[in-house]
């Protein structure tokens, strides 16, 4: 399983981005599942609805509806380490959406990340193991 920031799932149903083709490349090519969270899946829902309006925010639901994206549940248990992520990187600063996949990371083990955000060069799983971002 490979975790999926906001900004690639955007990228993944906005034709006008960039890497829009790169990207939908690399995912049928890596041909793993892709895991966010709700958090990365609202995010990436809001600047759907203001780039492309339902139409766009349909393909995103579509993902899910294919199984080609699978939402990662955080627990009211994590809600700490949450914060605790959003503090010791505040400098940064983390989001919400970020600490979400950092803390995923911690709960599963899965490394690799589509992210398109440099701060997961920086931010470490666990305070010590760092992301594999997987280039396109």
């Amino acid at each position: 399983m490979i975790l999926c920031d906001a900004g690639v799932l955007l990228c993944l149903v906005d034709r006008t981005q960039p890497q829009h083709n790169a990207y939908k490349i690399a995912v049928i090519r890596l041909a793993k599942p892709l895991v966010t969270t709700w958090s990365c899946l609202t995010e990436a829902m809001y600047l759907a609805l203001h780039r492309g309006g339902w139409q766009m925010q349909k393909q995103l639901g579509q993902l899910l509806l294919d199984k080609l994206l699978t939402v990662y549940e955080i627990q009211e248990s994590d809600y700490s380490r949450l914060l605790a992520l959003m503090e010791q990187y505040r400098d940064r600063p983390m989001d919400l959406a970020d600490a979400t996949l950092v803390l995923t990371a911690e709960k599963t083990g899965y490394r690799q990340i589509l992210t398109l955000d440099s701060d997961f060069l920086f931010y470490r799983i666990g305070d010590q193991d760092s992301f594999e971002i997987i280039s396109v």
